[in-house]
C-alpha cells in the first residue's frame, strides 16, 4: 500500500513539473499559431486580427477573428464557429466587424458585434468573395467575385454548373493564359461589386472589362481603395488583352461608387502601378510604380497624387545616400495627419518600417530589425504592426511614430516557443563576385557546442529576386535544420532584395555566373569564420529559382554530399515554354528562346548533366504551373539513368509550395531524413 501510495506521489509529481525544452522540430513549427490581417479599429484603441491554429488529425488549418486592446489587454476569439473566418474589417463606428466566413461551403461576408453575439450572414452569393472592403461611410460593401466579363454572378455560376455537368470534358483556348500558378483558367475575371448594405443591391464596377481586380493569385483587397466621401473607388488592373502572359502592365483606373459612369485610366505608366490608398482627407493618392515594362522585380517609387489638380509627385525610399541605398517598398500606409506615408521594405536581411515625409521627402527607419507586416496608424501618434523574427512568429507590437518606445501587445505563442530550442542567428558579409559586399547569416545548431564539429545545411533561395531574412517563414525556416543538428547556412547572393536596385538587377541575364561564384564564396567564408562548421559534411538545398541553382552546382562542383532540389528548372528553354508568367524569362534572359538563344543556353543545368554525380534528392508539385512538373521528373529521370543516388517526392495536390500540415510534415521528415543519411555518417 505504501508503495502505491509512492508511486500515485511521484506520478503526480512529474505530470506537475515542466518538460525540459525540446529542439525544434516540423511539429513545433506546425503549432505555432499564425497572426495576420491585423486591423487598428476607427479609434485607435484595439486591433482585430485574424489567428490560424493548425488541425494536425484533419489536415487543415483553422482561422478566427480575435479582438485585442492595444495596451495589450482584454485579449478574446471573437468568432468560434468551427470554420474558418479571416480577414477583418471594421465599420465605421467601430462597432460591427465585417470579415470572410467559409461556413456553409463557400466564402461570404458575415459581420459580428464587437460588444458580443452572434455572427450574422451578410450576402449570400452564388459565387465566393474573394475579398472585400467597407466603405468609408458605412454604407457599401465593396467585393470581389469572379465572374465573366459582362456577365452576372448568377449567369456565371450557371454557366460553370452547366459545363460540370457536361459529357465534354475538353477545353479550347484562344489565348493565354491556359492556366496560371496553381490552377486552369476557366474564363471568369475578379471583378469589383458594391453592395448595398441597406437594399442588398449590387453592380459590377467593372462591367465587360476583360480583366481582374485584384490580380489573381497573389492580389488582395490592397489593390483597391474607396475615396473617404465614399463616392470613388480606384483600383489596379491589367487591362491588355492577349498580351497579359507577357505583360506587366497594370494600372490604375477609377470609377463612382454607384456604378453611373464606366472605369476611367486613371495611369499610363507602361509598368507596374498597385496598391493606390487615398489619403485621410482624400486631396491625395499615394500608389507604388515601377518604371521598367516587363520586369516584375523593378523597383517601386511612391507616387502622391493630388486628387483635384492630377499633379504627381515621385518619392524614392532611401535607407541612406551611398548608390546601394534605395529601396523598393513593398507596402504603404498613410499616417493619421496625412504628413508621412509608411512603408515596409526588405532591407538589409531584414523587413523594415520606413516614414517618408511628404513634405522634404526625407526617409527616416522607424523598425530596423525583424519583418514588419501590416503597419498602420493608432493613437497616441503611434503605429501598430505585425513583427516577427528567426526567433519567432508575428506578435503584434506597437511603436512611437519616431521609433522609440516599442510596446508588445500579444503574446500568441511564448508558451509554445518556451517550449523548444532555438538556434542563434548571426548576420555577416564576406567579398562577394566582382569583389562587392555579399551578406548572409548563420543559424548555429540548437545545443550548440563550439568543441564539436557540425554539418552544414546550405539554403539557396529563390526568386530569383529575393532574400533569406530575419524571419519566421512556415516552409524555408533555418530552425527546422538547427533543431536537426545543422548548421544552416543563408547566402543573398547577387540579385537579392534589400541591397539596392542594382544590387537586384545584376542577376539578369547570370543566373548560374555571380550567384554561383558568391554561393562558393560564402560557404569558403563561413568554413574559414567558423572553425566548428564540417565542409567535408555539406548539403545545399533550394527551391524554385534555388531549385535551378542546385541543379546548375550539380554539373560544376563536387563541394556537396548531397542535393535537394524543389520545383527546379533542369532545362531553361523548355520551361519556358512550359511556364505562365512569360514576362519573368523573357526579362530575365533577354528575349524569347527564338530572339536570344544564347540567353537560355548560357547557364542551362541541362547542359551539366553528365558531370552529375551527387546523391540528390528531388521534389515537385503536380499543380505547380510556374515550374511545371515535367521539369523534375526529368531530373529524377537524369540521376536514375546516370546510376546517382536518388529519391523523388511527388505531391499530386501541391502547388509551387507544399501547404497542407500533412505533406509539409512529410516534407520535411524526408528531406532531413536525407540530410541525415549522406552527412551524419
Amino acid at each position: 500500500m505504501r508503495y502505491l501510495l509512492w508511486l500515485v506521489a511521484l506520478l503526480l509529481s512529474s505530470s506537475l513539473t515542466p518538460a525540459a525544452p525540446r529542439s525544434f522540430s516540423i511539429d513545433d513549427m506546425l503549432a505555432m499559431r499564425r497572426i495576420a490581417d491585423v486591423r487598428v479599429s476607427p479609434d485607435g484603441i484595439r486591433a482585430a486580427f485574424s489567428l490560424r491554429t493548425t488541425d494536425i488529425e484533419n489536415n487543415r488549418g483553422e482561422t478566427d477573428v480575435y479582438l485585442v486592446n492595444l495596451d495589450g489587454k482584454d485579449l478574446r476569439r471573437l468568432t468560434t464557429h468551427e470554420s474558418n473566418d479571416w480577414q477583418p474589417a471594421w465599420a465605421p463606428d467601430g462597432r460591427l466587424l465585417y470579415f470572410l466566413g467559409a461556413r456553409s461551403g463557400g466564402s461570404q461576408v458575415w459581420r459580428i458585434a464587437v460588444d458580443g453575439g452572434e455572427a450574422v450572414h451578410v450576402t449570400r452569393l452564388a459565387r465566393d468573395v474573394e475579398t472585400f472592403q467597407v466603405s468609408p461611410d458605412g454604407r457599401r460593401l465593396i467585393l470581389a467575385v469572379s465572374v465573366f466579363p459582362g456577365r452576372s454572378i448568377e449567369q456565371t455560376q450557371a454557366t460553370l454548373d452547366a459545363r460540370a455537368t457536361a459529357k465534354a470534358t475538353g477545353r479550347i483556348y484562344d489565348r493565354l493564359f491556359v492556366r496560371h500558378w496553381d490552377a486552369w483558367k476557366d474564363g471568369t475575371r475578379s471583378h469589383l461589386f458594391t453592395f448595398d448594405l441597406t437594399t442588398g443591391a449590387m453592380h459590377d464596377l467593372m462591367g465587360g472589362m476583360d480583366a481582374d481586380c485584384p490580380s489573381r493569385p497573389f492580389g488582395g483587397a490592397e489593390e483597391f481603395t474607396v475615396s473617404p466621401d465614399g463616392q470613388t473607388v480606384v483600383f489596379a488592373a491589367k487591362d491588355v488583352g492577349r498580351i497579359e502572359a507577357w505583360s506587366t502592365n497594370f494600372d490604375l483606373f477609377t470609377v463612382p461608387v454607384d456604378g453611373s459612369a464606366a472605369p476611367r485610366r486613371l495611369t499610363s505608366n507602361p509598368a507596374a502601378d498597385t496598391q493606390p490608398l487615398f489619403s485621410p482627407d482624400g486631396t491625395k493618392l499615394a500608389y507604388l510604380a515601377m518604371s521598367r515594362a516587363g520586369y516584375e522585380a523593378d523597383r517601386h517609387r511612391i507616387i502622391v497624387r493630388d486628387w483635384v489638380s492630377g499633379v504627381e509627385r515621385a518619392y524614392d525610399l532611401m535607407a541612406d545616400r551611398t548608390p546601394r541605398g534605395d529601396r523598393s517598398p513593398s507596402t504603404i500606409a498613410w499616417t493619421a495627419d496625412g504628413k508621412e506615408i509608411l512603408s515596409t521594405a526588405d532591407h538589409l536581411g531584414q523587413r523594415a518600417l520606413f516614414a517618408i515625409d511628404l513634405a522634404s521627402g526625407v526617409t527616416r527607419i522607424v523598425v530596423g530589425e525583424g519583418t514588419v507586416v501590416d503597419p498602420q496608424p493608432a493613437t497616441g501618434d503611434r503605429i501598430v504592426h505585425g513583427l516577427n523574427s528567426l526567433l519567432g512568429p508575428t506578435e503584434i507590437y506597437s511603436v512611437a511614430r519616431d521609433g522609440r518606445d516599442t510596446r508588445r501587445i500579444t503574446h500568441i505563442n511564448d508558451e509554445r516557443l518556451a517550449q523548444t530550442r532555438l538556434g542563434t542567428p548571426e548576420r555577416f558579409s564576406f567579398a562577394g563576385a566582382r569583389g562587392e559586399i555579399v551578406e548572409g547569416y548563420l543559424v548555429r545548431p540548437v545545443d550548440f557546442d563550439p568543441a564539436k564539429s557540425y554539418p552544414v545545411a546550405m539554403l539557396v533561395h529563390g526568386g530569383p529576386q529575393g532574400s533569406f531574412g530575419n524571419n519566421f517563414h512556415y516552409r524555408w525556416n533555418p530552425q527546422a535544420y538547427a533543431g536537426a543538428g545543422y548548421a544552416a547556412l543563408m547566402i543573398n547572393f547577387h540579385g537579392s532584395t534589400g541591397y539596392g536596385q542594382a544590387f537586384t538587377d545584376s542577376i539578369n541575364d547570370d543566373w548560374g555566373g555571380a550567384p554561383y561564384e558568391d554561393l562558393i564564396k560564402g560557404l569558403d567564408f563561413a568554413l574559414a569564420r567558423w572553425s566548428f562548421l564540417d565542409g567535408s559534411r555539406a548539403g545545399a538545398l533550394g527551391a524554385s529559382y534555388g531549385g535551378f541553382m542546385i541543379n546548375w552546382m550539380a554539373g560544376r562542383t563536387d563541394r556537396f554530399r548531397c542535393f535537394v532540389v524543389h520545383d527546379g528548372n533542369l532545362d531553361e528553354r523548355m520551361a519556358y515554354y512550359d511556364t505562365e508568367e512569360l514576362w519573368f524569362p523573357e526579362w530575365d534572359h533577354g528575349g524569347t528562346p527564338w530572339e536570344n538563344p544564347s540567353g537560355y543556353s548560357r547557364h542551362n543545368p541541362i547542359d551539366g548533366v553528365k558531370n552529375w554525380k551527387t546523391p540528390t534528392l528531388v521534389v515537385h508539385g503536380a499543380r505547380d504551373y510556374r515550374v511545371a512538373d515535367t521539369q523534375g521528373i526529368s531530373t529524377f529521370t537524369a540521376l536514375q539513368r546516370l546510376g546517382v543516388p536518388s529519391k523523388l517526392l511527388y505531391f499530386p495536390d501541391e502547388n509551387h509550395w507544399v501547404l497542407q500540415p500533412a505533406n509539409s510534415k512529410l516534407w520535411h521528415e524526408t528531406v532531413i531524413a536525407w540530410l541525415d543519411q549522406w552527412l551524419k555518417e
